[in-house]
């Protein structure tokens, strides 16, 4: 197994939060998604991991060169370390690394923190400076504060299925969305609460449940639901309340996704794309709604006549347009993107199995690129953690 040791105060002096240490108690999606982003910009993350087993993550599958495709995304530049919390001598050894964090992130099971002695009011009752972050389901209080939460019952429970999917099945997103939104308000929080401590002195105890982060991005459907009577239609790869929006079908098989966002776009998509300037003073296409309520026969008409010419000149008549349109790619032509490779966004990572290549996060800061430091073998910096604590 390759094992690559560094050295973190040399490469930490790039971060914007080189000095910065977190402690996290962490596992799955949503948290250690929060602080791997903490650790790119050169927080000094701990995570503490059960012994033998890890971040019940290395186990989701073996996919890249054996190791869980989850872990390796979330994980890079954090110091692993196999610690007993159960156990006497490893919650005294806990005390001591939160005794030097700046953040302490757990998103273990409802009640467990407050078992281990950890709860955030302790903390924050000992060390009114420390920054803690709570990452949770359902959040403390109400009948679900003590129901376990993984992300697709999350998405249930929000009404996302409800409105993914095509018109005759729901279906999830495919991908953790709960969990990221969840990571992506506690990583700003704790950035938000860094900046405020640096003003003030104050820490903060912070709270992130799953539900309330993913029913912020529901606000369009809650709105539209709560105040129009019923629910965006599920559309599939259409959109629900626009017209004509979605997936065409040239005629050599290429589907090409359309977006059209006004009257004067309609125009000329009727006028350039389909050579057809009457659809435009067709009663059924008048307006959007009137698109939108006649969908169907609209569809059809749009499809009949991308059959008759091949992709090629699809996309000739869509730019001469203009119409916005993007490619229906697969995964495996998104990591080929010629747009990320022209703007040089693959980056390697070292990891126990060797290199892999991984994206640059997305906020590009003029001069300071984040830091994209190792994956950790489970238990890699045990020795090297404590050594560290015993020098205090």
């Amino acid at each position: 197994m390759f094992v690559m040791q560094h050295n973190h105060s040399s490469e930490q002096a790039a971060g914007v939060l080189s000095g910065v240490v977190v402690v996290s108690l962490e596992q799955a999606v949503a948290a250690p998604f929060a602080t791997r982003q903490l650790a790119d910009l050169g927080a000094r993350v701990i995570k503490v991991e059960r012994p033998g087993a890890g971040d019940l993550a290395r186990g989701y599958d073996t996919t890249v060169k054996g190791m869980a495709s989850h872990f390796v995304w979330l994980n890079r530049g954090k110091e692993s370390v196999e610690l007993d919390v159960k156990s006497a001598a490893g919650r005294e050894v806990l005390g001591r690394l939160i005794d030097r964090a700046d953040v302490v992130v757990q998103n273990l099971a409802p009640g467990a923190a407050e078992r281990l002695g950890v709860g955030a009011a302790d903390l924050r009752q000992a060390r009114p400076e420390l920054i803690t972050c709570d990452i949770s389901g359902y959040g403390a209080g109400g009948p679900y504060s003590g129901q376990k939460a993984y992300d697709l019952l999350i998405q249930c429970e929000t009404g996302l299925v409800s409105i993914t999917g095509t018109e005759e099945t729901p279906s999830k997103v495919g991908l953790s969305i709960a969990d990221i939104a969840t990571g992506m308000y506690a990583y700003t929080g704790i950035l938000t609460a860094l900046l405020e401590r640096q003003r003030s002195g104050r820490g903060a105890a912070l709270e992130v449940s799953m539900l309330e982060a993913l029913g912020e991005w529901m606000g369009y459907p809650l709105h539209y639901t709560c105040y129009g009577g019923t629910a965006p239609a599920r559309a599939g790869a259409s959109h629900a309340t626009i017209a004509p929006y979605g997936p065409f079908t040239a005629g050599d098989g290429v589907t090409i996704n359309l977006g059209l966002q006004n009257e004067r776009e309609w125009k000329r998509f009727c006028d350039v794309v389909l050579e057809n300037p009457d659809l435009v003073s067709d009663p059924r296409f008048a307006d959007n709604s009137s698109r939108v309520a006649n969908r169907a026969e609209l569809d059809g008409i749009i499809a009949g006549i991308f059959a008759t010419f091949g992709s090629d000149e699809a996309l000739r008549r869509l730019d001469a347009a203009p119409i916005a349109y993007a490619r229906q790619r697969t995964v495996a032509e998104f990591a080929e993107h010629p747009q990320l490779r022209a703007r040089d966004r693959w980056r390697p990572v070292w990891t126990p199995v060797g290199e892999i290549e991984a994206l640059v996060p997305p906020v590009t800061v003029a001069g300071n690129e984040a830091l994209m430091r190792p994956v950790p073998a489970l238990g890699e910096h045990t020795e090297s953690v404590l050594t560290w604590l015993d020098e205090q």
